[in-house]
């Protein structure tokens, strides 16, 4: 058996076991517009995932442009980074990343192969918009599905393999796979509740 496609399976298998036994979402609110004041965009980054992470993570803001530096909102002691809603999505959608993780999104947003060697994780607890093909057989007109939270797990290109065959539909609450609007590489979105589930 290939060993590190052995890990990869062992890591997304306890990932699994984890988001079912440690269900933490806290009750949130969506919020409707982007934040644009630094303390609004401090407020939506402290959304993006568990407080264990959120209260120690540095909070970044997104850079000007592609390819620029990442501006520090707060400096924080772990490892993890946490950022606002992305500038011109249509949604709220912060996230909290590990350092592997969050490397990968820099160098795909700045147009760079990304270059990763481990497994990188990351949470996005107020969700994310994907188009609706499940639901577009019983509803027509809805053209979104509201993805609840979610922990997403990223791998070195060279594991690709085990990723291509998973769904990559996300309309169903199910676990897919996606990747980034100019990347390729992709990546598995675990949900732990839907969107329109009441929370607990």
């Amino acid at each position: 058996m290939n060993t590190r496609a052995y890990t990869l399976r062992s890591v997304i298998t306890a990932a699994l076991v984890f988001l079912s036994l440690t269900f933490i979402a806290a009750g949130q609110t969506t919020i409707t517009k982007q934040p644009v004041t630094d303390a609004d965009k401090v407020a939506d980054a402290l959304r993006a995932g568990p407080d264990f992470i959120t209260k120690d993570a540095t909070l970044l803001d997104w850079p000007a442009k592609p390819g620029d530096e990442y501006r520090v909102l707060r400096r924080g002691t772990n490892e993890w980074s946490c950022l606002p809603a992305f500038p011109g999505y249509a949604h709220d959608e912060p996230g909290c990343f590990d350092p592997v993780f969050m490397q990968w999104v820099k160098e795909n947003l700045a147009g760079r192969d990304p270059h990763i060697e481990t497994i990188g994780i990351a949470y996005m607890y107020v969700g994310a918009w994907i188009p609706n093909i499940a639901g577009k057989k019983s509803d027509p007109a809805s053209d979104e599905f509201h993805v609840g939270p979610h922990i997403m797990i990223v791998s070195p290109h060279q594991y690709q393999d085990d990723l291509r065959p998973l769904s990559h539909d996300g309309s169903n609450g199910m676990p897919y796979v996606a990747h980034l609007p100019h990347g390729t590489d992709l990546y598995l979105v675990l949900p732990f509740r839907q969107w329109s589930e009441e929370k607990k």
